[in-house]
């Protein structure tokens, strides 16, 4: 942590954080837990071994939101493994630098790089092809990593997982999984504009497997507006016009 007695330095337009700014920052940050303001009961929102899935149709903001999941995490110090089945590192760092940036500029702090580089080690971004994927190979590649002390992630992102063409047998070793190194798994869930939800509000191409999850978050498109909706784990009391994502900026905001 930065002592509390930095100040704020100018040097050759490098502008150095002070105290308060990092503070500010780690604030806001973690007020933006995207799921705590739908009734979920504590901040890590899944039990060890637990599953959750964000569904929204592509390009709705998926990804948007589990990265601020993410970024929540590692503020906390907590450590954060995102596997992406579709889009290179570089894509998914900058989708995180990206967020983290905007989220700062509204404190019209012009350089958060230090922040950035002290949260940065907390997350480490993996990739597979879609066909290369699988639970012994996530394990083999994470044992790996956790052998030689470079990585024990707590919570894991699974984004581009093809849940309507897979069955339930890989998700149940997944499960098993989570619970073995005791970690948290967030799904992104491509839904369909041409498939009717069910009562429950999921998909039908989803009911084989809701079963396995703690949480499930709908992202729904109003007009202009996307809503976030607590589908399953959270309060049902909560209003899903709770939050929004903005479409702009894909920044979690309060329905105001």
């Amino acid at each position: 942590m930065f002592p509390i007695g930095v100040a704020l330095k100018r040097e050759k337009n490098v502008i150095h954080l002070t105290y308060k700014d990092i503070m500010m920052i780690k604030k806001e940050m973690l007020y933006r837990n995207p799921l705590i303001n739908l009734g979920y009961a504590n901040e890590d929102i899944l039990p060890a071994g637990g599953f959750g899935a964000v569904l929204a149709y592509a390009g709705v903001g998926k990804t948007a939101l589990l990265v601020q999941l993410a970024l929540n995490m590692m503020l906390r110090e907590h450590s954060v493994l995102h596997v992406s089945l579709h889009d290179a590192v570089s894509k998914v760092d900058l989708w995180y630098q990206e967020i983290f940036h905007d989220i700062a500029e509204k404190f019209g702090i012009p350089e958060v790089q230090e922040y950035w580089d002290k949260i940065q080690p907390y997350r480490f971004i993996m990739t597979f092809k879609v066909e290369g994927f699988s639970a012994p190979k996530l394990e083999e590649r994470m044992t790996d990593l956790m052998e030689q002390n470079i990585f024990k992630p707590i919570m894991v992102i699974i984004d581009g997982y093809k849940f309507d063409e897979a069955g339930r047998g890989q998700l149940v070793q997944l499960k098993e999984l989570a619970k073995k190194y005791s970690m948290g798994l967030w799904f992104t869930v491509h839904t369909h504009r041409h498939e009717t939800p069910q009562e429950n509000g999921l998909p039908l191409s989803f009911l084989h497997v809701a079963d396995l999850f703690d949480a499930i978050v709908q992202l729904a498109t109003k007009g202009d507006e996307v809503y976030i909706k607590s589908l399953k784990g959270g309060s049902a009391d909560r209003s899903p016009k709770d939050l929004l994502l903005d479409p702009a900026t894909m920044l979690i905001k309060d329905n105001q």
